[in-house]
């Protein structure tokens, strides 16, 4: 049974309020009512299924998420709880909008801490025009910005979240990566290490979606899904000796004029590489949208957030050998460690990592 948004709000509020003052007390209020009208437009599936109003290919999608929600609690050993066996049809694209920032020549985010879920790299609407105030603002204050329409996310268990018209990807894989990918978030969450947890998700989203896709016989989504992140890998790359490149820029002995320039140079660089990258895959277009943008330290920095420590928990799923329960309770042991001690032992595992992402083993 999921808890009582009456029951949740007066703690919530309470505490915004005390401990943060309050426009951070309006903020949580705007967090909770967002949440709260989703919850509102929440059906059981099994109902959703029986309307005559419902298009076939959502009632198609349903069908094979609840299989897929079935196999992650089976196979994967993600939590069996309410969430995600209702559907609600929020009427927009994203259901949150994430603004990510940084300092003009800084690839370190910065952090907003908030009740329960500690420090995160980012804030979120409920609002797309509320966040591109927000993002103005910080914009004004000499801020690198990047606004990112969110297609799910998780509240870690406090309520039974629903599946969402956002999560309704055309492709198969990717509904299935964002369902396993948020209940990875219940399994594991530690407060204050956005990279670390959302790597952690990613890696189990992957080996998710490539244990579900071989068990269903789908051998030619599999070759799909794994061209994908083979792209998608080449990309992060080029992303990451970026950020490299960058950082030893931001850390020279240069001038602001000097730094800014190069800066310049570095960003106009990547797009030549893009081009260049993009000319080997036989001009695929999957990355030319978030490339036409205005390109900054944010835009980097997420990318960064969601996928440069998922080879290190890739490679300690291999370690042992696709044990999952093992895997996870080698993670959960990484909690008492520092997030500095976290992540340098992700960074050795993934240096000491020999064979290719979801490849070299069939799991269990």
């Amino acid at each position: 049974m999921r808890p009582s948004i009456s029951q949740f709000i007066p703690f919530v509020l309470l505490s915004a309020f005390f401990l943060t003052g309050c426009g951070s007390f309006n903020y949580y209020l705007d967090i909770l009512n967002g949440h709260a009208e989703i919850l509102n437009k929440a059906e059981p599936i099994s109902e959703i299924l029986q309307r005559q109003d419902i298009r076939p290919a959502v009632k198609q999608a349903l069908r094979e998420l609840q299989q897929a929600r079935q196999f992650a609690v089976a196979e994967l050993y993600l939590p069996d709880n309410g969430s995600y066996r209702e559907y609600a049809d929020i009427g927009r694209r994203y259901v949150v909008w994430n603004v990510v920032a940084t300092d003009e020549f800084s690839l370190q985010p910065q952090q907003w801490c908030f009740l329960i879920v500690g420090c995160l790299s980012y804030r979120g609407f409920y609002s797309r025009t509320t966040a591109e105030e927000f993002a103005a603002a910080l914009h004004k204050q000499g801020k690198d910005v990047y606004v990112a329409g969110v297609k799910a996310y998780s509240t870690l268990g406090w309520f039974d979240d629903p599946l969402l018209n956002t999560m309704l990807y055309r492709d198969l894989s990717m509904r299935l990566n964002l369902l396993f990918h948020e209940l990875a978030h219940q399994k594991i969450y530690v407060a204050g290490d956005t990279a670390f947890n959302e790597a952690f998700a990613t890696a189990v989203a992957q080996e998710g979606v490539r244990r579900w896709l071989i068990k269903q016989g789908k051998a030619a989504d599999y070759e799909r899904y794994l061209q994908k992140l083979k792209y998608r890998q080449a990309f992060n790359h080029l992303l990451r000796q970026a950020r490299q490149d960058l950082e030893k820029i931001y850390t020279a002995d240069l001038g602001v004029a000097e730094m800014r320039q190069r800066k310049r140079q570095r960003f106009a660089r990547l797009q030549q590489e893009y081009q260049q990258l993009k000319a080997r895959w036989g001009n695929d277009t999957r990355f030319d949208g978030w490339m036409a943008q205005d390109l900054n330290n944010a835009h980097l920095l997420l990318v960064a957030t969601y996928h440069d420590a998922v080879p290190g928990f890739q490679a300690m799923l291999a370690q042992h050998a696709g044990d999952l329960q093992g895997f996870y309770r080698e993670v959960e042991g990484m909690l008492a460690l520092s997030k500095e001690a976290r992540h340098r032992r992700l960074d050795k595992l993934a240096r000491g990592r020999v064979a290719a992402p979801l490849a070299g083993y069939q799991g269990k």
